[in-house]
């Protein structure tokens, strides 16, 4: 048998040490489930998560409690208060771990997810949507592609967040047509293209603005024409033991008397104080 090199031997403790953490990093979210004596999942109690890298709807709290904060957090937690549960909106991880959790059951809900078939397959989703969004392109403040429609952005190298989705219908139309790199954050996505490593952007409005207001990127543009506009729901994870119809009918009581009393607007414009000062 071959003996190993100290470089293979070394890359080995590397991959072994990855694989752990990630295997460790994946029951973050599950060791919050509340139970009750008998071992049973209290379903007063639900996790949720979502993407962290989204302000002004969500993002890490810095007060080391492992939470996320932003306007999708705290609208969730109203819809508990009103439908008698308690929902703890936890840092899970990237976009794409948190997607993850919900095929595994890691985690019960996702607060705050564009509408894809896809992922129909793993949750479901709570009508009505609690809030609308604009995904629009974004490039340096002295370029001008002329964008007016999505054939506008072919021939040009794209830039976006993994795992990301701006609805099925563009989805679609960019996996045939578009060369888009995916990157691991929207913080590196605006400072690459700012640093011209891509000739656009497409990402949300809000979180784009707010982004660069706090990273002082002030040299880049976003365009007037959205590339799809679509809405934020929640949704449930199907392996949640805590998927029932009587728990989905209860939030879904709440979530359409929220939507009707329009609270997420409040919710939203202090959000974004609240990001821009960088406050908990």
């Amino acid at each position: 048998m071959q003996l190993m090199t100290r470089t293979g031997y070394l890359a080995s403790i590397c991959v072994a040490g990855l694989i752990a953490a990630n295997i460790a990093h994946a029951k973050d979210a599950s060791q919050n489930f509340a139970v009750d004596n008998g071992g049973v999942r209290d379903c007063n109690h639900l996790i949720a998560s979502g993407n962290p890298d989204y302000p002004p709807y969500l993002w890490p709290a810095d007060d080391g409690s492992g939470h996320l904060i932003g306007a999708a957090a705290e609208f969730l937690q109203r819809v508990g208060d009103a439908a008698g549960i308690n929902i703890e909106v936890v840092n899970a991880g990237s976009w794409g771990r948190v997607q993850q959790h919900m095929r595994e059951g890691g985690i019960d809900m996702i607060a705050g997810a564009f509408f894809t078939v896809p992922r129909l397959e793993y949750m479901d989703y709570f009508y009505p949507a609690f809030q609308g969004t604009r995904t629009v392109i974004w490039t340096k403040a002295n370029i001008d592609i002329n964008y007016r429609q999505w054939s506008d952005l072919r021939g040009l190298e794209g830039l976006t967040v993994i795992n990301n989705s701006f609805g099925q219908e563009f989805d679609s139309y960019a996996a045939q047509n578009l060369t888009i790199r995916e990157v691991p954050s929207l913080e590196q996505g605006l400072k690459m293209l700012d640093r011209n490593r891509g000739e656009y952007l497409i990402y949300e409005e809000f979180p784009g603005k707010a982004f660069a207001a706090r990273e002082k990127i002030d040299d880049i543009r976003s365009y007037d024409i959205a590339v799809s506009e679509e809405s934020l729901y929640l949704t449930m994870s199907h392996k949640s033991p805590c998927n029932t119809g009587a728990m989905r009918g209860r939030i879904a009581q709440a979530l359409f008397k929220l939507v009707g009393d329009g609270v997420m607007d409040e919710m939203l414009e202090a959000s974004i104080a609240r990001w821009s000062t960088g406050t908990n």
